[in-house]
């Protein structure tokens, strides 16, 4: 009967997670804690499988989280900035579990090469953290991009000669379009043997939190004065694409130089 009622209770939750969209490893945890909570309530399942069945929750939804943001594409800075409090929390509880396993081992009641598996976690883990940071560090770099990059717009508008040496800008035909983009791109390709090094393509995460319509722009992390932005410069303007190349940072910021293909990023108007 108590496990009848617990297969009854995990089957009511299943139904509940299926109504909501979810990542499945994190359904399954979640299924799973729901059962062994039933169990527990019945007096079949201990404290600790219920506290074990809680942690491979935490862990999916973490782990979906990385995964949607640590490998995709659309991010925020807030986004970035837990995605690395998630990472370290992650690389915290690999070392503490090796810790652990370590101490059952020297107390003669674990195999040595029960470690390896935990160590082979924690090195990953490790890893991730590494990329989490180095990406949070581009995101922000992106954005502080777009934010000076409204400020020197401004500059170029109202105050020319503030902006000079700072700035360039070439309005062009005004107009960048994808099939634009896939010529320079290809030229580029054929002039450096390499593809254009794209660090924001249309818009991002980034552009809509700070209120910027980045659609059909492109902002690539090359030098205006470097030979590559030398070369893309010259080539958008014979084809009288707009650009606007940015060639060092403002306020003191350590933003590098890069080269915003397309009209000039615009406010987009909130609310309404």
């Amino acid at each position: 009967m108590h496990f009848r009622a617990a297969l009854a209770a995990a089957l009511g939750a299943l139904i509940l997670h299926a109504q909501t969209p979810e990542d499945p490893e994190v359904v399954r945890a979640k299924l799973k804690l729901d059962y062994v909570r039933a169990l527990a309530e019945q007096g079949i399942a201990t404290r600790a499988q219920v506290d074990s069945a809680q942690l491979d929750v935490t862990e999916a939804q973490e782990a979906a989280f990385l995964k949607r943001t640590l490998y995709g594409n659309d991010v925020t800075e807030a986004e970035a900035d837990e995605m690395v409090q998630v990472a370290e929390r992650r690389m915290a509880r690999r070392a503490q579990a090796v810790a652990r396993q370590q101490q059952l081992v020297e107390q003669g009641v674990a195999p040595r090469l029960s470690v390896n598996p935990l160590v082979e976690k924690a090195d990953w883990a490790r890893k991730e953290h590494d990329y989490a940071v180095t990406r949070a560090r581009l995101i922000h770099d992106t954005a502080e991009m777009a934010r000076e990059e409204a400020v020197l717009q401004a500059k170029l508008e109202h105050a020319p000669a503030e902006a000079q040496g700072l700035a360039e800008r070439y309005d062009g035909n005004g107009r960048f379009t994808s099939r634009d983009f896939e010529k320079v791109n290809r030229a580029f390709e054929r002039a450096f043997s390499k593809t254009l090094p794209v660090s924001a393509n249309g818009e991002t995460a980034v552009h809509r939190a700070l209120g910027f319509d980045h659609r059909g722009r492109v902002d690539v992390a090359v030098s205006p004065d470097q030979p590559e932005g030398i070369w893309l410069r010259q080539y958008l303007a014979a084809n009288h694409i707009p650009y606007f190349a940015f060639r060092a940072a403002v306020h003191g910021k350590a933003t590098g130089p890069h080269i915003h293909i397309g009209p000039m990023s615009t406010h987009v108007v909130q609310g309404g």
